[in-house]
C-alpha cells in the first residue's frame, strides 16, 4: 500500500502569507481561501487604505470572518505601490515589523490599459510593465530572505504570480487592444519559470495562475465591450464566467502539501475558453 496521509493536505495552519492588490477582486479572493485554510498572518496590500475598495474595507472583512469562523488567524492592510521599488522596501520592513518569517508571497497586483495601436501613449506602456513584471521581480528578490527562513525541503515557502490567459494568447487587438498588457503577462509567465529555478534550491517554489474572465472592477470594462457577460458565457466550454471558489480552490492548492513538488508551471482558470477560441460552431 502507498505511503500516503491526505491528513492536513489542504492545511495552511499557522502559515504568514502576502497578497498585493488584495483589497478586491481575485486577491480578495486568495486572501479570504489563505485565512480560512488557517494562516496565522495574512498582509494584504494595495494603493489605498480608505475607500470602498481600499485595504482599511477589505481587512475589517476578513478579520470579521475569522472572528465569525473562530479563527486565530488575523488580516494586516499596508499601503504600498508595488510598482516601486522603494514602496516595496518600506514594505518588507513593515511585514518585518509583524513576522520573522514569510511562507506565501502571491503577486496578484496588475495594471491594464487598452485603446488602438499607433496613438498608444509610451506611460501606459511604462505603467504595465512596472507593475507586471519589474514590481513581481522585485517583490520576489526583496522578499526572498523572509520566504527562505520559512521555507523547508519537505515544505517549501511560495510565490504565486497571478497572471491571465493573455500571456498565452494574442486576445484584443484593434480599436480596444491590448497588446502590452498581453506581453507583460507572457513576460511574467517566463520571469516565473526563471524564479522556479533560481529560488528551488533555496526551498521556495514559484508558479503562475492564468485567470480567464472573472466579473471585477479590471474586467467590467472589456467584458462590456466584448458583449456583455452573458454573451461570454455561452462561449465559454463551461457555460459560465469564473467565480471566487475557482480561486480559492487553485490558490490553496498552490500554497497547500498537495503542490509542494510542483515548481514553474502555471494552471490556466478560464474554463476551457482559450482552447475554444477557434471554433467554428456558428456556421
Amino acid at each position: 500500500m502507498s505511503d500516503i496521509s491526505l491528513n492536513g493536505f489542504f492545511s495552511l495552519d499557522g502559515k504568514v502569507a502576502l497578497v498585493t492588490g488584495g483589497s478586491r477582486g481575485l486577491g480578495l479572493h486568495a486572501a479570504t481561501a489563505i485565512l480560512l485554510a488557517g494562516a496565522k498572518t495574512v498582509f494584504i496590500t494595495a494603493r489605498k487604505s480608505g475607500g470602498e475598495q481600499g485595504i482599511d474595507q477589505a481587512v475589517d472583512r476578513l478579520n470579521k470572518l475569522a472572528s465569525q469562523k473562530g479563527l486565530k488567524g488575523r488580516a494586516i492592510g499596508i499601503a504600498a505601490n508595488v510598482a516601486q521599488v522603494e514602496d516595496i522596501e518600506r514594505l518588507v520592513k513593515e511585514v518585518k515589523s509583524h513576522e520573522s518569517k514569510l511562507d506565501i508571497l502571491i503577486a496578484n497586483a496588475g495594471a491594464t490599459w487598452g485603446g488602438p495601436f499607433e496613438p498608444t501613449p509610451d506611460w501606459s506602456s511604462q505603467k504595465v510593465l512596472d507593475l507586471n513584471v519589474r514590481g513581481v521581480f522585485n517583490m520576489a528578490r526583496l522578499f526572498t530572505p523572509m520566504l527562505a527562513a520559512a521555507g523547508t525541503a519537505e515544505d517549501p515557502s511560495r510565490i504565486i504570480v497571478v497572471s491571465s490567459t493573455a500571456g498565452t494568447q494574442v486576445p484584443h487587438v484593434g480599436d480596444h487592444g491590448t497588446i502590452m498588457y498581453s506581453a507583460s503577462k507572457a513576460a511574467a509567465h517566463h520571469l516565473a519559470r526563471n524564479l522556479a529555478v533560481e529560488l528551488g534550491p533555496r526551498n521556495i517554489t514559484t508558479n503562475t495562475i492564468a485567470p480567464g474572465f472573472f466579473p471585477s472592477k479590471l474586467a467590467n470594462g472589456l467584458i462590456e465591450i466584448l458583449g456583455g457577460q452573458d454573451e461570454l458565457e455561452r462561449d465559454n466550454p463551461r457555460k459560465r464566467l469564473g467565480v471566487p471558489d475557482d480561486i480559492a480552490g487553485v490558490t490553496l492548492f498552490l500554497c497547500s502539501r498537495m503542490s509542494s513538488y510542483v515548481n514553474g508551471e502555471y494552471i490556466s482558470v478560464d474554463g476551457g475558453q482559450r482552447l475554444a477560441s477557434g471554433r467554428q460552431t456558428k456556421l
